[in-house]
């Protein structure tokens, strides 16, 4: 009589896996937000993403590195690096416009913002390495995409900059003027009208750094 065939069992990286993973990420993504770094515990994480403390260590290692992980997935998530994409033919204010419109209007949101409130409530509590962070993986990310996409518009033509590492910094400066602020600070009284803002401040930063950088 023949042996039952051996079943399998999923191992490391399988969807069932990844399921879990992208999981526990939901799960502390949204406490953090709610609770700040600090009020936030691996316990909670589990429970919210529905999966045992083993699992979440097993996947993380440590709440330092998830919530790395979490900055990291959220930003790569809405501001992939495609974004960032110089197209050869391509106007470059249209390239710039969209990168413009996607950046004022992500960083102004109201879940982007509750994560800077977080970010500060953990800094005021002596736990600067967190703010670190969302800089590392937030910040010098988007700047040295923003950095090589100008580089290559200056390479075909398009823009004429000496300083591109403070160009890039310009560009964002202008996009969104004092909103975020607006925003942290509980100044917005009509999303409709603070939506239009928005889109009229993104526009307007892009045509006062052209004016600067387009070639005479």
């Amino acid at each position: 009589m023949s042996a039952e065939p051996h079943t399998r069992q999923p191992g490391p990286g399988r969807p069932k896996d990844m399921e879990k993973r992208a999981a526990i990420l939901e799960a502390a993504k949204a406490l953090f937000v709610r609770n700040a770094f600090a009020g936030t515990s691996m316990d909670a994480i589990a429970a919210e993403a529905g999966v045992s403390k083993l699992t979440v260590y097993s996947h993380f290692g440590d709440k330092d590195n998830l919530f790395r992980e979490v900055i990291r997935a959220h930003i790569q998530d809405l501001l992939p690096e495609e974004t960032y994409a110089y197209e050869p033919g391509a106007d470059i204010r249209d390239i710039l416009l969209r990168i413009a419109l996607i950046h004022a209007r992500l960083d102004c949101d109201q879940q982007t913002v509750g994560t800077f409130r977080a970010i500060l409530s953990d800094c005021r509590q002596g736990l600067p390495r967190y703010g670190k962070l969302i800089w590392e993986e937030g910040t010098v990310r988007t700047q040295a995409l923003m950095e090589r996409l100008l580089g290559q518009a200056v390479e075909a033509g398009q823009l004429d900059i000496a300083d591109i590492p403070r160009a890039a910094e310009q560009f964002f400066a202008l996009i969104k003027g004092n909103l975020v602020l607006r925003r942290m600070f509980g100044c917005v009284e009509c999303n409709e009208d603070y939506a239009r803002e928005i889109e009229a401040t993104a526009r307007a930063g892009v045509d006062t750094f052209l004016r600067a950088y387009r070639p005479r």
